[in-house]
């Protein structure tokens, strides 16, 4: 992969919508927080594509937004009615963006999150976007918050295939140095890695090392995993830009032995280069 190229834009459409409940109960924190269904980033390896089954049908992933104008009003009463503050832990979000680029128009998160941190809420923030910048003013100095920025790969050209509507690798990485400097607790989420394209210890090593200066708290790295309708929307990119390989990613997803060694390789090879960069976070492999 060379320079970068321009983001890709695309059709697609965003609807408004109303939503009954805005918390829900979560694995990952006691709840979650979706103010949109369907992002609009269209990463191709990302697991969220299942909610088109039930809300869009027959869409592409990617080609649909649903903003749920009524979240604040509804996150309002669901306060309210449960009696809930400083109730426990929320991760924003876990089934799209919070930040993709219909935020910029509706204010949805940011009124959301103003709510949940004057109730005392624990709030987890993960985002491929900058445009978190913009609600640094609610986010600053705070103890009971964290934000955390999915970075794939540093290759441009690669992050502009695979994530097409993200922000750039380089703008994450500045909107974690300025976050830090707010005096923002960061993390940064390495993944998925991918096979044949971002798994070299040379790949790796060069985004640990854009990492190791920044002081993130935490570094988090997840290797590709098999989720509804994934393999064919990765199938379709790679026969376009890394046919070589479709064959190691096809095994590594759909053969029980070669899964569990690559994964023992993997884990390996992301501690040499961690070490290799200098990369002094704690290293969660969540594989």
């Amino acid at each position: 992969m060379g320079q970068a190229k321009q983001r890709k834009t695309g059709r697609l459409g965003v609807r408004e919508v109303q939503c009954k409940s805005a918390l829900v109960d979560s694995g990952i924190c006691d709840y979650a927080l979706n103010c949109y269904t369907g992002c609009a980033h269209a990463c191709s390896y990302c697991y969220a594509r299942f909610m088109g089954r039930f809300h869009h049908p027959g869409e592409p992933w990617g080609g649909f937004v649903d903003a749920k104008v009524n979240s604040p009003e509804v996150l309002a009463r669901q306060l309210r009615g449960r009696g809930l503050s400083g109730g426990g832990s929320v991760f924003m979000s876990s089934v799209c963006d919070p930040y993709q680029p219909a935020e910029e128009k509706f204010q949805l998160t940011r009124r959301c999150l103003a709510m949940l941190l004057e109730a005392g809420f624990e709030v987890h923030l993960q985002t491929k976007s900058a445009l978190v910048q913009r609600d640094f003013d609610l986010l600053a100095g705070r103890k009971n918050v964290s934000l955390c920025e999915t970075i794939t790969t540093m290759d441009e050209d690669l992050a502009g295939e695979v994530e097409p509507r993200a922000a750039p690798p380089a703008a994450r990485l500045e909107t974690l140095r300025l976050a830090k400097r707010a005096r923002i607790p960061v993390k940064a989420f390495v993944g998925p890695v991918l096979p044949g394209l971002s798994d070299t210890a040379e790949s790796l090593k060069t985004l640990f090392s854009q990492l190791a200066p920044l002081k993130v708290n935490e570094v988090y790295v997840d290797r590709l995993n098999r989720r509804w309708g994934v393999w064919p929307s990765l199938q379709k990119m790679l026969r376009r830009i890394a046919p070589e390989a479709l064959g190691p990613t096809r095994a590594m997803l759909f053969d029980e032995s070669g899964s569990q060694a690559y994964g023992r390789a993997l884990r390996s090879t992301v501690q040499r280069a961690a070490k290799a960069a200098g990369l002094a976070a704690p290293l969660n492999m969540v594989f």
